[in-house]
């Protein structure tokens, strides 16, 4: 059986003894090397060439986010970042990793959290097998004309745009708004898979990054008529009548918030006014409810397989013929830009 050869890199010696000894306890895991700091791990990422990296935010030396950087441009490797969730500081440089091309996040352990130890090493083997391309933070390709619309759907009936995302989702969300104008007409919905512990600042983050305004939705609001909302940390997001809901209903798919369940509630609500986006992510999260809003006559567009950091969810949404258009990233922005354009709609 293959070993996972694993780096462990933590600035505190009691924490990164004990991660090391988790990771030398799991059979399908082995500790090839560990860190104190953030040129350290890029020496030894360099000379040892694991298959995952366990890694700190907050280090002397160099910072967790330099390090991805610099390692994902590199040394590409698939990194799991072990951090803080209560320093506002720390969370945004997670957020800024996971641009950077970390592909997850989770809390470092707290005194007698149940359960943290066996968290940790399935997502240590679920992260190693997850294959990584070079990412240059900062370099990205012009955007690229925005390929034919289905005809099939009357763009003068858009009223919103739902998008859902997991794995490597915060660089993609980035992207995709990145490509839209300031005045872009539609709101924008989004529900993105993050620890709940990591949810809460996602929306200031990304408003910093969007050339829209990005917040979390408030239960019972209406809708707005531009902006970008996600669903909060631990909450589904639905669309009643032209109000939003968010409640703490029972997890679909291991998944609360749900992007089905977003995109269910667009396809009773909506039909044919509703775009929806699935992105990259792990899992099946999506492609059903894609599937209902093409049903109801709506727009589907999912994230191909060569731009995406897993082909899990949108790869669901093509098998089950959900996906009117599938995408490159670079391209679902310019696309879902294309819809605004003057005379191509009229808001309802």
């Amino acid at each position: 059986m293959k070993r996972w050869r694993v780096l462990v890199v933590e600035d505190s010696l009691t924490v990164r003894m004990h991660l090391g000894e988790l990771v030398a306890s799991d059979p399908a895991l082995e500790l090839v090397g560990a860190a104190e700091d953030g040129k350290q791990a890029i020496e030894l990422c360099q000379a040892l060439r694991p298959d995952v990296v366990s890694l700190d935010m907050m280090m002397p030396v160099m910072s967790g986010l330099a390090a991805t950087e610099y390692i994902m441009a590199y040394c590409p490797t698939p990194i799991l970042v072990v951090s803080s969730s209560v320093n506002r500081g720390e969370l945004f440089r997670t957020y800024d990793a996971l641009a950077a091309g970390a592909l997850d996040v989770m809390e470092k352990p707290q005194p007698d959290q149940m359960g943290w130890e066996a968290h940790y090493l399935a997502k240590l083997r679920l992260v190693a097998r997850i294959k990584v391309v070079t990412h240059l933070r900062g370099r990205r390709s012009p955007p690229l004309p925005a390929a034919g619309l289905p005809a099939a759907v009357p763009a003068q009936r858009l009223r919103l745009v739902a998008l859902g995302a997991s794995t490597g989702g915060p660089r993609a969300l980035m992207e995709v708004l990145g490509a839209l104008p300031a005045d872009f007409p539609l709101p924008l919905l989004i529900v993105v898979h993050l620890a709940p512990a990591f949810g809460a600042a996602f929306a200031d983050w990304l408003n910093e990054q969007s050339p829209l305004p990005v917040r979390l939705a408030r239960h019972g609001e209406g809708m707005p008529q531009r902006g970008v909302l996600l669903a909060p940390p631990g909450l589904h997001l639905q669309v009643r009548g032209r109000q939003l809901v968010c409640e703490a209903g029972p997890e679909r798919l291991s998944c609360r918030p749900s992007v089905d369940v977003l995109f269910e509630s667009l396809a009773t609500e909506c039909g044919p006014a509703a775009v929806a986006v699935l992105l990259t992510g792990m899992g099946q999260d999506g492609a059903h409810g894609m599937l209902a809003v093409r049903g109801a006559g709506g727009m589907t567009i999912a994230q191909d397989e060569a731009s995406s950091v897993v082909y899990g969810m949108p790869r669901e949404a093509v098998r089950l013929e959900a996906a009117q258009r599938v995408l490159p990233l670079g391209e679902i922005g310019p696309a879902l830009a294309a819809l605004a354009r003057p005379g191509r709609w009229e808001a309802s």
